[in-house]
């Protein structure tokens, strides 16, 4: 058999996966690894979405979305964001995953250089890999609060570094960017003429801080603007399957989007669009009732770590907690989560399938049942004595 390419060679195992399907073959099991939201689908959204398999509209739609959608999503983040984008700057995607591969496939050329967090999430450094170019980490310490410093990107910074990833709520940590120090990373940004991918999944999830996009610091103009912002209705509908989001880019790009999106994947079903038009039209009560579920859930598990001496940092945003298991995993928590499974019954997402910072930490997804979540960290060991 021939080889593959090397790149592909090189895509690490997303760990994420590896722990939660070991978890799904082990009968009890408690998965608390991936970030599924367990709310039914309202009715609305659901009748929306048949309606249009019932009319039989299954042909092609626009290489950008159905109109109706676009103006939808550009309609919500002006309202939240205040920032003025036309529907003509939106392109309806196949979930976030295929719009964050669809920006780096515009502005990555082989041998280019991406900055993502370390700890971020996965699929930032192997969509760069499957593109040739190689992702660079920058640091986020936790005696930083897991934030971004802008000196700590700017030295990472070489003449082949093309794009600077962001990611307010962040998944895996759950922190949020301040105003102020969006405003710093967007200026470093224009400094070292990066394009900026700002990865906001969470957008509708954040506790008692507000959620500020990029694109608010953005130029207007195609020779300033270079920010593309990646949405979805995954976490903010519970719309996991029907991978559904959009893609929000700087002005004027539309035939170089159009020829990427048709070769990617040409166009996003027509049912799952006027699903999601349902759900951002239509009454938003999903979306604060799972934000109020998230919220208490975040507290309750709070108070079992705290009760077990477990540190943790405090969530801002999106629907995980990121606790220090060191005391427990001895350097290896990609090792003790799996055993964790085996003994305990539970799946945790160990810290090292977000970079290398993580190593010692896990991420506790808080979008299930509580029952479920407290009976889980009920059964992690107690940190005591000087450990």
């Amino acid at each position: 058999m021939p080889e593959l390419a090397a790149h592909v060679r090189d895509v690490p195992v997303n760990q994420i996966r590896e722990i939660t399907e070991a978890a799904w073959r082990t009968p009890g099991a408690l998965v608390l690894s991936i970030g599924e939201p367990g709310f039914p689908l309202p009715r609305h959204v659901l009748d929306a979405g048949m309606a249009c398999l019932d009319r039989d509209e299954t042909n092609y739609t626009p290489n950008a979305g159905i109109p109706g959608l676009r103006e939808a999503f550009a309609a919500r983040f002006r309202e939240q964001q205040g920032v003025d984008v036309g529907a003509d700057r939106v392109y309806v995607v196949a979930g976030a995953q295929q719009g964050l591969h669809l920006a780096m496939s515009l502005l990555l050329s082989p041998g280019d250089e991406i900055l993502i967090p370390n700890p971020g999430y996965p699929t930032f450094a192997m969509t760069a890999r499957l593109l040739n170019a190689e992702p660079v980490g920058y640091p986020l310490y936790p005696g930083h609060g897991f934030q971004p410093r802008t000196e700590d990107i700017e030295a990472l910074i070489t003449d082949r570094t093309r794009v600077l990833v962001l990611n307010s709520p962040s998944n895996p940590l759950g922190a949020v960017l301040g105003r102020d120090l969006t405003r710093e990373l967007m200026e470093l940004a224009r400094r070292h003429d990066l394009w900026v991918i700002s990865d906001e999944c969470y957008e509708a999830f954040t506790y008692d801080v507000p959620h500020i996009s990029p694109a608010r610091f953005d130029g207007g103009t195609r020779g300033e603007a270079r920010v593309f912002t990646s949405l979805t209705l995954s976490k903010t509908y519970g719309l996991t399957g029907l991978r559904i989001g959009a893609l929000v880019c700087p002005p004027e790009l539309k035939q170089q989007m159009d020829n990427v999106m048709e070769s990617i994947v040409s166009c996003v079903a027509a049912p799952p669009q006027y699903a999601a038009l349902a759900a951002l039209t239509g009454p938003q009560d999903y979306v604060q009732h799972a934000s109020r579920h998230y919220r208490e859930n975040r507290d309750a598990a709070s108070a079992v770590l705290d009760a077990k001496g477990i540190p943790y940092l405090q969530a801002q945003g999106a629907f995980y907690l990121w606790a220090d298991l060191s005391h427990a995993s001895g350097g290896d928590v990609r090792g003790w989560v799996r055993r964790f499974l085996a003994d305990a019954g539970v799946a945790l997402a160990p810290g090292t399938a977000f970079g290398s910072i993580g190593e010692g930490w896990v991420r506790i997804a808080l979008c299930g049942q509580k029952q479920d979540l407290l009976e889980g960290l009920s059964r992690l060991p107690a940190r005591t004595g000087l450990e």
